[in-house]
């Protein structure tokens, strides 16, 4: 992969401990550039991420959904979302997928929850089999929610290449 790619994510959870949780997994660390020289002999000199994620934060499905609908007119649209199934007051996860689905059809989904009012296969009727959602439980384990972030944005941005090339190839540019 040449340079660095950049995806928005969204996390849509009433939970604001998941929310950090989420950004201290995927989000860049500050370093100390000291010890980080200091290190350097031992440990070899780090890397530039290839992949960065910018992470928005939405407390309710409501509110989730208005972040997509300004995400889509900014012409910036998110790549992933995490979506906690149990959100009360409002929407349930369930409800909220399908709702950001109408908005984006192509953001892929991570839906997130340590329990359920639904069983995996009552999910899956209410969404369908679908190559843009996976299912994570809690508590989050840091490599799964990492692999997850970079293969779903991959398969989104691959999605958006090909919707631009048969553009190309159909003379629409």
């Amino acid at each position: 992969m040449n340079g660095t790619s950049h995806f928005r994510l969204l996390v849509v959870d009433d939970n604001e401990a998941s929310h950090d949780d989420l950004k201290k997994i995927l989000l860049p660390h500050e370093t100390d550039s000291e010890l980080a020289a200091d290190e350097a002999p031992l440990f070899g000199t780090a890397t530039t991420p290839s992949v960065t994620f910018a992470i928005d934060s939405a407390f309710q499905g409501e509110e989730g959904l208005a972040c997509v609908r300004q995400a889509q007119a900014s012409g910036q649209p998110y790549a992933l979302a995490f979506i906690d199934v149990r959100m009360p007051p409002g929407w349930d996860g369930i409800e909220t997928v399908t709702h950001l689905w109408q908005a984006d059809p192509d953001l892929q989904i991570v839906i997130c929850t340590a329990h359920s009012d639904y069983n995996w296969k009552d999910i899956v009727q209410r969404l369908g089999v679908s190559h843009n959602f996976v299912v994570l439980k809690k508590p989050f384990d840091t490599i799964e929610v990492s692999q997850l972030a970079h293969a779903l944005t991959a398969q989104w941005a691959s999605m958006q290449r090909d919707r631009f090339r048969l553009k190309e190839l159909n003379g629409l540019r």
